[in-house]
């Protein structure tokens, strides 16, 4: 699964671990917690079939605290984007994409870099 191939990288990733990951002939679902060098942790929850997908891509720093988050769940419908949101550190939910996880990794790395 490619979602692998990113947690490998030591240059970001300080640790992880798989909760639980189950993959079906057409659909998966994967939760986990990675976390980075600079003390912050992403938290993972992804569900693909062939014609649904639902994911939650929580950012946090050591202490809890949001920095942002990305979900699908459909609780703000008059955004522009419903489903696809992200909640931001300030409290404010933003219109989003469908974001996929390696957009949230090239996301997280930009910030590291800065």
């Amino acid at each position: 699964m490619e979602i692998f191939k990113w947690l490998d990288d030591k240059r970001f990733v300080a640790s992880y671990t798989i909760n639980d990951f189950r993959e079906f002939s057409e659909s998966y679902y994967i939760n986990l917690e990675i976390r980075f060098h600079n003390d912050t942790s992403l938290y993972v929850r992804e569900y693909v079939e062939a014609n649904r997908r639902k994911y939650a891509f929580h950012w946090q720093k050591e202490n809890g605290d949001l920095l942002i988050r990305w979900d699908n769940a459909p609780h703000f419908p008059n955004l522009p984007t419903f489903p696809h949101h992200k909640h931001r550190a300030d409290g404010t939910v933003q219109e989003s994409t469908d974001i996929s996880l390696d957009d949230v990794f090239e996301y997280i790395k930009k910030e590291l870099a800065t």
